[in-house]
């Protein structure tokens, strides 16, 4: 029996893009239905489920979005767009007039977008390949900075610049294109239209400049692209212990997105060595950094990103491995420890990324919680089909963080 008493503090387990469709090789089961998952199962049956909507009509299918929904941000509120959420997790100082912007280094091919992702480029060649661009095309009109992988930033600086221009994410886009997916003034505002044209003819000189470089020729990297998506100006939120009755929270993920959303909420940020934002992430070292940040945290999120990748690529074996990784090695470890403290625990994803899509849905995702606080209903799965017929029924806006935080 454990002796620690937790009541009142929650753990959130978010399986980025775990939802999914039916699958045919799967009898027509999605990949968390065919996973055994004892512990999410466990959760379900401990306590109650629900459906929650994380990315309302409106805003992009992103996980910046549905993250900040899970989290009881709301998008018409507070979202900035990506670029600049991701510019805080870097330590970037964006100015009033800088427009950040997501930065993905992808691979085109035969006049389309091939991959957003561009292999999952090695972050030392991804480094090496931003630090080029900033060499070469870096001015006090546009900086090139790296971050994790294929996810790096472009910040353009001066009045002259406007985040009023649409469009299209990497990641939806894959084998579409490109003359149907270039970006677009979203007005007729001079600094819309210039900073269009300024981005089309940036895109076309880096990809020219990529082609050549010595990793991209000798075919070490694959990225022969930039595609900056999801611009913005410096964010401004309300911290989550104003918001949330003076709780403390803590954030463990190895994504700047969903680690400048912690910052932006004056959150702590608690990095794990070997997390890598794919499948082979340090799963444990997760599940640890969770156990001990509970003892002076209030509320603990643990967010694996490695499911929605997978989920991207449209790889089955992958997904379904990297669902059995989070419940066996993340999830499992982390009740096993900290089960008869008081915890609540939670899972869910932050939007379905179906295999047969390769793409985020904004479909309601499955939610289930357990704790002292919740009243257990029948459901004892966790799934995309049973847990929206629980007792917690459908939830939007914050609905689903107070019910972790017991508010």
């Amino acid at each position: 029996m454990n002796t620690k008493n937790f009541k009142g503090k929650a753990i959130v387990f978010l399986g980025d893009g775990m939802a999914d469709l039916p699958i045919s090789e799967l009898n027509n089961q999605t990949p968390l239905e065919a996973v055994p998952t004892p512990t999410m199962d466990w959760i379900a049956a401990s306590g109650a489920t629900g459906s929650f909507l994380t990315l309302p009509e409106g805003y992009p299918t992103s996980s910046d979005v549905a993250n900040m929904s899970v989290l009881g941000y709301a998008p018409a509120l507070y979202y900035p767009g990506r670029g600049p959420i991701e510019a805080v997790s870097r330590g970037i100082a964006l100015k009033d007039d800088d427009v950040a912007w997501r930065c993905n280094l992808v691979t085109v091919g035969d006049g389309k977008m091939r991959d957003y992702s561009a292999g999952h480029i090695k972050p030392e060649h991804s480094n090496a390949l931003m630090e080029a661009l900033q060499e070469k095309f870096g001015s006090e009109k546009a900086t090139f900075h790296p971050g994790v992988s294929y996810r790096n930033l472009l910040i353009l600086h001066g009045k002259e610049f406007s985040p009023e221009v649409g469009y299209y994410k990497p990641d939806s886009s894959q084998d579409m294109d490109l003359r149907d997916i270039q970006w677009y003034p979203l007005n007729d505002s001079a600094e819309a239209i210039h900073t269009t044209e300024f981005l089309k003819e940036l895109y076309a000189k880096a990809g020219e400049f990529l082609a050549n470089h010595p990793l991209v020729k000798s075919g070490e990297a694959k990225a022969n692209a930039i595609w900056p998506w999801s611009p913005g100006r410096t964010p401004h939120f309300p911290a989550f212990t104003d918001r949330f009755n003076g709780k403390k929270g803590a954030i463990i993920t190895a994504v700047d997105v969903i680690a400048g959303i912690a910052k932006c909420a004056g959150m702590d940020v608690i990095p794990v060595d070997g997390a890598t934002g794919y499948i082979d992430t340090n799963y444990e070292g997760k599940a640890d950094a969770a156990i001990k940040a509970i003892e002076d945290h209030d509320f603990v999120y643990v967010h694996v990103e490695a499911i929605d990748e997978t989920g991207h690529e449209g790889r089955l074996d992958l997904k379904m491995k990297a669902i059995a990784d989070f419940e066996n090695r993340l999830i499992k470890r982390v009740v096993d420890a900290l089960k008869d403290t008081g915890v609540t625990f939670a899972v869910l994803p932050d939007h379905p990324v179906p295999i047969s899509m390769r793409q985020h849905t904004r479909t309601p995702v499955p939610v289930a919680v357990c704790g002292p606080m919740i009243q257990p209903d029948a459901i004892q799965h966790y799934n995309e089909k049973e847990a929206p017929t629980g007792s917690l029924g459908f939830m939007t806006g914050d609905a689903f963080i107070r019910l972790v935080l017991g508010l």
